[in-house]
């Protein structure tokens, strides 16, 4: 991978050469020519430009373009807004805030979960189980 990448508060930086590390990815960037320089730079988190990024494959979302989706049941009821997707090791979760409570549920990010999902739309289908179905309901009443 080399090209450029964006920081929010430090402009843009070309990466040379990358290796992938113990917690992260290593890199060699353009103009980055010693220590106290590279230093300087640790923890600063680095972006791809949207438009440098591929067209996701069918049935694969990037997370920005699930953050504000609102979260509707079945029947097309609106309950909620995602707020986050989280992957904790076990599988993606999406974070759905619950209309009316401002509590936050988390639920699995699977076909039987999450039946249908429309970006174009901006909504997302989500199957609560049983027990928050009942709470997201409450929720909206």
């Amino acid at each position: 991978m080399q090209g450029r990448l964006v920081s929010l508060d430090r402009g843009e930086h070309f990466v040379r050469e990358h290796r992938e590390g113990g917690v992260g990815v290593v890199a060699r960037l353009a103009g980055i020519s010693d220590r106290d320089a590279a230093e300087r730079l640790k923890g600063v988190e680095l972006y791809v430009r949207r438009d440098r990024l591929p067209p996701p494959a069918e049935g694969e979302y990037y997370h920005a373009d699930l953050i504000g989706l609102t979260a509707i049941d079945p029947a097309g009821r609106a309950f909620g807004r995602v707020t986050a997707v989280h992957n904790f090791g076990a599988g993606d979760l999406i974070e759905i805030r619950l209309t009316g409570s401002g509590k936050s549920e988390l639920v699995p990010f699977t076909d039987a979960t999450v039946p249908q999902l429309d970006v174009a739309a901006g909504h997302v289908v989500i199957i609560m189980p049983r027990s928050d179905q009942r709470k997201a309901r409450q929720n909206t009443d």
